[in-house]
């Protein structure tokens, strides 16, 4: 059963062992949290607070609004969205500035009111116009455009761009410039990172290694803060994290001119739908383990009330963490207050670490950016997609590349128009198949890929697409063609199982088509008409001029229009031919 309030709900039967496992994933979620929220908040080009703080009440109010009963989604900083942040913001202002932390707000705002206006409008089928080909090539190219936007962090030089023939040329006319303790600091904190996430290799039992795994930021960061305290680095020239202040967030909102709102506007429905897509794929997994159902638009109410949070709190934009969530998943969550107790933990770990926190390498934090989104990259997901179909891997080609050459907003689009053009160009050429009777049954199937029993005055043609507008010349044409090769033929049956729409157009091509075969004296007829189809023709006065039968099967069809050869077909001998 759907919910209004899980949260309610699960009060009602909260008992000390569900609170004892709730907290416990609540730990570990804030143990992945903190040093993600602080990568993520340097990826975006943000202060380092606002990811803490994107990372506190979000996390309460999703749990208050949007979670279900048994799937704990991790809400926070993610990684393609913070790319998606720094690109929006590129243009309006400088990273670090005033200007652009409260553009960053308004981004923040504008994504969360699109969220909640799509789930009160019932929006959530939108998301599926981002294909899942479109959506890899896209996550694999911000992962590469990710990974190189943090050498310059661990090259110590200065690199502007949000694309590959941005960024490389800018690396590389400074290479010269590189600082050497920043290279090491940032080098030898790539090495801990690899070791510690295959820790598996040394034969160390599975639980500890996939604890090590998931802890490997925060254990590197700590390490890498002492080091920082220890030796002094900002005396060496290495970049850290700076001040952080210390204390609540405050809950508002910066002023925000309705012209810059207007510019972030396209910015923030990528975002949206982006966030949205994945959130809501992460979500359906999880539910899907426990045979639970899931509410798109309950779902895009919770994400948009969470970006608002996190706008009103000084963050960024927020979706679901897979890797957080899974966390959840393995420590047997059962309820969404796993949420709730996040956060707490959340805003204690602010008020505890950010004296720390300043002496903490940028060149770590750019470490375990590159880590992370080199395990994003799909290359197998780019095969599989190509062997399958070559279209939807020209989208997912196009996407991926696009996102390295032009920008994440540019080469998701691209993605998204190549798909539809794909779309609309393989439905204006549906699979049409003439069909015969398979013999000793009443089946009918291709007879270019069975034995069939074919009648010489009726023609059976099956179509495989529902007629809409781009293809309603494509079936008069093909069929003009079957009727001139075929003069014997005095009915034209029109298979229609695999016809789930027609629309206005395509009813005047039928109409038209019916004209054109009675003058060559060909009836049409019509079988297998699905109910809602049946029920728009109806509407239409189609049926009463068209001058044919509607038949319920094929084979009905066969034995009205040509009943011997229905007959032949079923007896033994015709089996046996």
């Amino acid at each position: 059963m759907l919910y209004k309030w899980p949260l309610l709900n699960t009060l009602r039967e909260y008992d000390r062992a569900q609170a004892g496992r709730d907290l416990v994933a609540a730990s570990l979620i804030c143990l992945l949290l903190v040093p993600q929220a602080l990568a993520y908040a340097q990826l975006a080009g943000l202060p380092a607070v606002a990811g803490l703080y994107a990372s506190i009440l979000p996390l309460a109010v999703y749990a208050l609004i949007g979670a279900s009963p048994g799937v704990a989604l991790s809400f926070g900083p993610v990684a393609v969205l913070s790319l998606m942040t720094a690109a929006a913001l590129a243009p309006i202002a400088a990273a670090g500035t005033a200007a652009y932390s409260a553009a960053a707000v308004g981004l923040t705002l504008l994504v969360g009111a699109l969220l909640l206006l799509m789930g009160l409008l019932r929006l959530g089928f939108i998301a599926n116009f981002l294909s899942h080909p479109v959506i890899s090539g896209f996550i694999s190219g911000a992962a590469v455009l990710i990974a190189v936007s943090q050498l310059h962090y661990l090259l110590g030089v200065s690199a502007d761009g949000l694309t590959l023939p941005q960024v490389l040329p800018a690396l590389y006319a400074q290479l010269a410039a590189t600082h050497r303790p920043t290279l090491l600091l940032g080098g030898l904190s790539l090495v801990l990172l690899v070791l510690l996430r295959n820790v598996h290799l040394l034969r160390v039992p599975a639980a500890w290694a996939l604890r090590v795994k998931q802890l490997s930021a925060l254990l590197v960061m700590l390490v890498a803060m002492a080091t920082g305290v220890l030796l002094e680095l900002e005396a060496y020239g290495v970049k850290v994290v700076g001040q952080v202040p210390v204390g609540l967030p405050t809950l508002g909102l910066p002023t925000l001119e309705l012209g810059l709102l207007r510019e972030l506007l396209p910015a923030a429905l990528l975002i949206a739908l982006v966030g949205f897509v994945e959130s809501i794929s992460i979500a359906q997994s999880l539910a899907m383990r426990k045979r639970q159902l899931i509410s798109p638009d309950r779902e895009l109410l919770g994400q948009g009330a969470a970006n608002l949070a996190s706008a009103l709190s000084g963050g960024m934009p927020v979706a679901a963490s897979f890797s957080r969530s899974a966390v959840a998943r393995q420590s047997n969550v059962a309820t969404p207050l796993v949420g709730i107790f996040a956060a707490g933990l959340m805003l204690a770990a602010v008020l505890g670490l950010a004296p720390v926190l300043q002496h903490l390498p940028q060149a770590v934090l750019a470490a375990s950016i590159l880590v992370a989104a080199i395990g994003l990259v799909d290359i197998a997901s780019l095969r599989r997609t190509w062997r399958y179909s070559r279209a939807e891997g020209c989208a997912q080609l196009v996407t991926f590349f696009g996102v390295l050459l032009q920008g994440v907003e540019a080469g998701i689009m691209l993605g998204v128009c190549l798909s539809l053009l794909l779309f609309l160009w393989r439905t204006s050429r549906p699979h049409m198949a003439v069909v015969g009777q398979v013999p000793g049954s009443q089946h009918f199937r291709n007879v270019q890929r069975h034995e069939t029993v074919q009648s010489a005055s009726v023609l059976s043609l099956r179509v495989d697409e529902s007629l809409y507008f781009p293809n309603a010349r494509y079936l008069e044409a093909r069929i003009g063609e079957l009727i001139a090769v075929s003069p014997q033929v005095r009915h034209l049956v029109l298979m229609c199982s695999g016809v789930n729409q027609i629309d206005a157009s395509a009813l005047d091509a039928l109409e038209g088509i019916a004209e054109q075969l009675r003058s060559a004296e060909v009836q049409l007829h019509l079988a297998e008409v699905k109910g809602p189809v049946m029920d728009r023709l109806l509407r239409s006065d189609f049926l009463e001029h068209f001058g044919g039968q509607v038949f319920i099967s094929q084979y009905q069809a066969l034995c009205t229009l040509d009943p011997q050869c229905a007959v032949h077909a079923l007896t033994p001998s015709a089996a046996s031919s």
